[in-house]
C-alpha cells in the first residue's frame, strides 16, 4: 500500500525544489541574457542550436519551440556537425 504521507511529503518537497529553481532563474536575467535574446530577436537566418547529451535533448526541445513560435531554428548535434 502507498504511504500518502510520504508521498505527500515527497511531492511538495519536489515542487518546492522546482520553486527554488525558478526563483534562481531572476539572478541569470543579466547582459547576457539580454545579448542572446537580441541576436535572436535580429537574426536573418535561422536560430542553430547545439548540444550533446542530455543538453542535446534539451536543445532539440528548445529549437522546436522556438520554430513553432516563429523563430526558425533548428537542432545540429555536434557530432554530427
Amino acid at each position: 500500500m502507498i504511504d500518502k504521507a510520504k508521498l505527500s511529503a515527497l511531492a511538495h518537497a519536489v515542487i518546492d525544489t522546482e520553486i527554488e529553481a525558478v526563483k534562481a532563474l531572476h539572478e541569470r536575467i543579466n547582459d547576457d541574457f539580454m545579448q542572446g535574446c537580441e541576436f535572436m530577436l535580429h537574426c536573418q537566418g535561422r536560430v542553430v542550436v547545439i548540444g550533446m547529451g542530455k543538453s542535446g535533448h534539451i536543445g532539440s526541445k528548445l529549437a522546436a519551440t522556438l520554430a513553432s513560435t516563429g523563430t526558425p531554428a533548428f537542432f545540429v548535434h555536434p557530432g554530427e556537425a
